[in-house]
């Protein structure tokens, strides 16, 4: 059977700009459009435009069925603002991570990977009662303006104060006389903002958006860019530093999880919290010039402990880092270990997550 790849709303405007396309997730996305570098780059010193159409968007109306299947206490976010969170199965594994929006009607909008949403979608159903979960995702186009310029660019073309607007909070008002949902999130460890709008209206607002950025320095960036800005701020990509076998006090997000109130997974997490983890994510900041790949295996004493889950060039930093899995006695900062590079151990130290932060708004 041949599956075709789907595309964004924003193909052709890809395609015009030359991008080199990939298939993502079943998504036909850019790579890069010049280079991964000169991309990431643009989003670490003036803005950058990501098309992030291909993520899903799941709407929620029952607040209980909300409640069970998000690992965050939904009863603490008031509406206009998000918050990320986990999608667990009963042994406590990460079927997704998320954003949840608590919407102004009582419902609340689940931002999902763009190869979880039909899967996703269909797990929430099967823990509802009736027809409170609906797909949407295939009628919203997404777009990330991210970096420095990001904020003062949105701005001059939105008519409400979006430089209000705090952080993990969002908006409904019109960008470039669109009508959109503002976010203040992102993917890349800068400030900036995540833009929905309906599928017609993305290439007008991407077209406006380039061409009101050129004295900012915009550039379109393309999914090399956002893996090695997402890497460098320590943020997890699902499929590589977590899965449903993933625990989410084994890749160090405790931090989204209400273990208070049940929700689907919590025994098996306070289980798994009681009896201890037998491996942690930790960040590697290679010694050479080595570049460690996802799958490269980690090494104390020349034997195994352990395994990339993700890893590059750090360009913002000047060096090669990585994430990796290792046993908790190996996870203390400064400590030595080493990472097979084709047959060769390569050194490596443990240092904190994130590798790089820059301080946030508000």
């Amino acid at each position: 059977m041949v599956v075709t790849a789907e595309r964004t709303p924003l193909y052709e405007e890809h395609v015009r700009l030359g991008a080199q396309m990939t298939n993502f997730s079943g998504w036909v996305m850019p790579l890069q459009y010049t280079s991964i570098r000169e991309e990431h780059r643009a989003v670490r010193e003036a803005v950058g435009l990501f098309d992030l159409s291909h993520m899903g968007e799941l709407r929620v109306t029952d607040t209980t069925l909300a409640q069970r299947v998000v690992s965050r206490d939904l009863d603490k976010l008031r509406p206009g603002r998000a918050q990320y969170a986990m999608l667990c199965n009963d042994d406590g594994g990460i079927i997704d991570d998320i954003l949840v929006y608590a919407m102004a009607d009582g419902a609340y909008l689940l931002v999902v990977n763009a190869g979880n949403q039909d899967s996703d979608f269909e797990w929430i159903r099967t823990h509802s009662t009736g027809d409170a979960v609906f797909n949407v995702g295939r009628e919203w186009a997404l777009l990330g303006v991210q970096g420095p310029h990001a904020v003062a660019l949105v701005q001059r073309l939105s008519e409400q104060d979006v430089v209000a607007l705090r952080y993990y909070a969002f908006a409904e008002g019109k960008v470039a006389g669109i009508a959109s949902i503002i976010s203040r999130t992102g993917y890349t460890g800068e400030d900036g903002f995540e833009i929905f709008c309906a599928n017609l209206d993305a290439p007008r607002l991407w077209q406006t958006l380039l061409e009101e950025g050129r004295a900012d320095g915009i550039r379109p960036a393309g999914l090399g860019a956002r893996d090695t800005l997402r890497l460098e701020a320590g943020l997890r990509l699902y499929g590589n530093d977590m899965d449903a076998a993933t625990n989410p006090l084994e890749a160090g997000l405790d931090w989204t999880l209400s273990l208070d109130r049940d929700f689907i997974g919590r025994d098996a997490i306070l289980r798994a919290r009681e009896h201890g983890i037998a491996r942690v994510l930790v960040g590697l900041r290679m010694l050479d010039r080595s570049i460690p790949r996802h799958g490269y295996s980690v090494l104390s004493d020349r034997e195994r402990v352990g395994v990339v889950t993700s890893g590059n060039v750090a360009f913002t930093l000047g060096y090669n880092i990585a994430m990796a899995y290792v046993p908790p006695a190996l996870a203390d900062l400064g400590t030595r270990l080493g990472v097979d590079i084709r047959g060769t151990p390569a050194p490596a130290e443990v240092v904190a997550l994130p590798f790089y932060k820059r301080p946030r708004p508000n």
